[in-house]
């Protein structure tokens, strides 16, 4: 028994602009296969008698939505593993996992007693939810979560009583949301201003227990709340509850094999919907340990999309309270995160800046998205909208520079590798799925393959000379492109990586007048015959 009771769940738009994000939602679900219909407010009303509609615009009924316990659901997956062979250690800690150049060997435990066991495995799988950083720092892999304060509140019972199968709600403009418990209702939020928890790191021993409430912290959201159920005001508050959770950068888990360690995997950082996420996650994160890989595209939550300022604790925790404090904000198309930047500078900056450059951040860098125009009057800076942005007209002029004349762009964000040693060429060649054995000074367009055809990485080779490369890849792909470079060089071989992306600035010049342009600055010869195209010059 699970607790499983699929009474549907209500999503709320109180504007327009929200109204289209939960049109596009039930678009979405839609072509999952998931019935989504929209209602106006007085049906939303009719499913959830209880709350007032008069700023309400429309809202989304998912059917099968519903809601579980989590205990029970608990107790039914560990019955589950008993029943397949697996033995669950309650009440042990993990004291050490040890690691021999690089290789797993086991890992140590003790018991209530104070007995030590010694578990000699291959691979570890750590879903150690907001201890996980901190665990798997022992063995050097970096996990980028920390815990934050979540607080909900559990009503007496309502008269009448709430029925049973009312709908779970969620309301974003409000920043709330609502289920059904024991005739009452259970009601949380996400508020601006979140909370962190154990910034000095979890105290021992913590297990099996809440915080202190914060009934000051959490008026704003019981007032918001009041105004969508005006009889909460009349109910008496059963609990407030206080719990840390375990929350990340960019609001998504964690999973996979981590690029610091072979046959290293992790689960974790679930952003309270763990109990929603946990069955898919745990699916296919024992499908990736076991066959090697993911079994399908999970980039958004892979943990090699972190990268360098993921390293830094308070730079997490800075970007993480962002990120909680918008999982009920509207989820606008191109919407920048602003907390702990500028993180990560081309030496161009401060003059990109100076000519009205609107900066994006990609894994700490500052990249200029556009350049806004002082002398039409555009605002230096994005306005988000669903319909068309501000920055269109401006986009609009950058790309007819680049296809008439040409443009110069500051891409030293780009991630850069040198491979390097007598094998640099018989490893690539093996890696790569282009042919990269080409003279010195030539450049190759290549992807790198999996042994399913998939591909892993698409970036550029070039041969700087016998036994050394210079690889350029998207900045985002950092950590998984070195990693997967690093892991698939062949047993034996003598060549060795290295990221150089800090150790280069980059420039690129586009555009058809580009050759003509970069003329007046060299004495090079840059004809197409001298400079042809796949070639490189230093």
């Amino acid at each position: 028994a699970t607790g499983w009771k699929m009474n549907g769940g209500l999503r709320l738009a109180c504007n327009e602009e929200r109204w289209t994000e939960v049109k596009r939602q039930a678009t979405t679900a839609k072509s999952f296969g998931l019935e989504m219909p929209l209602l106006t407010p007085k049906e939303a009303q009719h499913l959830w008698p209880l709350m007032e509609i008069d700023d309400v615009v429309g809202a989304a009924f998912l059917p099968t939505d519903g809601q579980a316990n989590p205990s029970d659901i608990t107790m039914a997956l560990a019955r589950g593993a008993r029943m397949h062979g697996a033995t669950i250690c309650e009440d042990t800690e993990v004291l050490r996992i040890e690691v021999e150049a690089g290789v797993i060997k086991a890992v140590v435990t003790v018991a209530p007693d104070g007995s030590e066991g010694r578990i000699e495995c291959e691979k570890v799988v750590v879903c150690g939810g907001q201890w996980t950083r901190a665990l798997c720092a022992t063995v050097g892999v970096n996990v980028p979560l920390v815990p934050v304060e979540h607080q909900y509140v559990i009503t007496e019972q309502f008269t009448p009583e709430v029925p049973r199968n009312l709908p779970t709600l969620r309301d974003p403009d409000r920043l709330t949301y609502y289920k059904e418990e024991v005739g009452g209702l259970v009601m949380g939020g996400y508020e601006p201003n979140p909370i962190p928890w154990a910034v000095a790191g979890i105290p021992r021993p913590f297990q099996f227990q809440l915080l202190e409430s914060d009934f000051d912290h959490f008026a704003p959201i019981m007032e918001l709340a009041i105004g969508r159920v005006p009889e909460l005001a009349n109910t008496g508050i059963r609990t407030l509850i206080n719990g840390p959770e375990s929350f990340t950068p960019d609001g998504n888990f964690i999973l996979g094999e981590a690029p610091e360690l072979k046959n290293f995997y992790v689960g974790a950082g679930f952003n309270a919907f763990g109990i929603a996420a946990g069955g898919g996650a745990g699916q296919a994160l024992a499908e990736w340990v076991h066959d090697g890989q993911p079994p399908y595209d999970l980039w958004v939550v892979d943990i090699r999309r972190f990268g360098r300022p993921h390293t830094d604790t308070e730079w997490v925790r800075t970007r993480t309270l962002e990120a909680y404090g918008k999982h009920y904000t509207m989820a606008w198309p191109f919407e920048e995160h602003h907390s702990g930047r500028p993180a990560r500078t081309s030496p161009l900056y401060d003059r990109l800046l100076a000519r009205g450059a609107v900066f994006g951040e990609k894994l700490g860098w500052e990249r200029p998205n556009w350049f806004a125009s002082a002398a039409l009057g555009e605002a230096d800076h994005d306005v988000y909208t669903y319909e068309r942005q501000n920055w269109f007209a401006a986009v609009g002029r950058e790309h007819a520079a680049c296809r008439d004349a040409a443009v110069l762009i500051d891409q030293t964000s780009f991630a850069k590798f040198a491979l390097k040693g007598p094998d640099a060429l018989t490893a690539l060649d093996w890696i790569c799925s282009n042919n990269v054995r080409r003279p010195v000074g030539s450049l190759t367009y290549t992807q790198m393959l999996n042994d399913q055809g998939g591909i892993e990485a698409d970036l550029t080779v070039a041969r700087v000379a016998d036994d050394e490369f210079y690889i350029v890849t998207g900045t985002g792909f950092a950590s998984h492109d070195f990693d997967w470079i690093r892991r698939n060089i062949p047993s034996g071989a003598n060549a060795q990586l290295f990221d150089v992306t800090s150790a280069y600035s980059v420039l690129t010049l586009m555009g058809p007048a580009s050759r003509s342009i970069l003329s007046t600055v060299t004495a090079a010869d840059l004809s197409n015959e001298a400079f042809p195209f796949g070639t490189f010059q230093t």
